[in-house]
């Protein structure tokens, strides 16, 4: 008798009709976000297949347009703020809670990944009755505040991740060495962490970038970032510009989740290499 599986009618029918399911799955969950990409080049007016042609008039107009360009720019204006203090606050505190055990500690931890995981639009009415009293609504300072309280929990995940497979006896023998904590920390601890905190602020960029429902609440007319821009674009006048803009934001999103996936592989290989 080998030690290779038989493969039985039954056992190739059920492989089968599970390649199946994931097929039917995968196109269920793409092919929306497929059928955009075509539109977006069309060169009628109209979200409608058969395309009319072929053209790139739609990209010329959002990186040419007035509304289009500064939705751009304030996107990128909230987005990279946001992430650089999710990424401080998630790290520290996945540094915090993995320092030690204390009473609360699950807890706690449950509470700082709640934005994860409850309604985004009852986190939005929250931080809007929290930040207008402080006058924040309607005020970038507000909405990057927002931005970093919904991505730092995706910091804190993936740091913790990381930290489950890093060895302490590390600092402490840089400790014993005479080393500062802060030595300690940038010279030890971070560079092996840092593809964690790396991914975790890609996590939190990608975010701020497709977050609409805080934007209805916290933002102003001022801050009209791109997916208030298509929200409202959709409401009002649709073109294929928003294909054009929504094509943009999946490669955005697709280079981003690629990094990350570079970035988890070589983590493993770190702790690997440690361990």
């Amino acid at each position: 008798m080998t030690g290779r599986t038989a493969h039985t009618p039954a056992s190739r029918v059920a492989r089968l009709v599970f390649l199946v399911y994931c097929a039917a799955v995968f196109v269920f969950l793409m092919a929306p976000i497929i059928a955009i990409i075509p539109l977006s080049f069309n060169e009628g007016s109209y979200l409608t297949y058969p395309l009319d042609g072929l053209s790139l008039r739609w990209y010329e107009e959002v990186f040419t347009t007035a509304r289009w360009v500064t939705a751009m720019q304030n996107s990128l204006i909230v987005a990279l703020p946001a992430t650089a203090i999710a990424m401080i606050i998630g790290t520290l505190a996945a540094i915090g809670l993995n320092a030690t055990n204390f009473p609360g500690k699950a807890a706690l931890g449950a509470v700082l990944i709640s934005p994860m995981i409850v309604p985004l639009i009852i986190t939005a009415v929250g931080m809007y009755l929290f930040f207008a009293p402080l006058g924040l609504a309607n005020s970038f300072p507000g909405l990057i505040l927002a931005h970093a309280a919904l991505g730092a929990p995706f910091v804190l995940v993936t740091v913790s991740a990381t930290l489950a497979g890093y060895d302490p006896t590390l600092s402490r023998a840089a400790a014993s060495l005479g080393a500062p904590a802060h030595v300690v920390f940038f010279r030890v601890t971070l560079p092996l962490i840092l593809p964690g905190v790396a991914s975790g602020a890609l996590f939190a960029f990608a975010t701020s970038l497709d977050e609409v429902v805080v934007v209805l609440f916290m933002g102003g007319p001022a801050q009209r970032t791109l997916p208030r821009e298509i929200f409202d674009g959709l409401r009002e006048h649709v073109t294929p510009a928003i294909t054009a803009v929504a094509t943009l934001l999946i490669i955005v999103a697709t280079a981003l989740m690629l990094t990350i996936e570079a970035l988890r592989r070589r983590s493993e290989r770190l702790s690997g290499r440690v361990n």
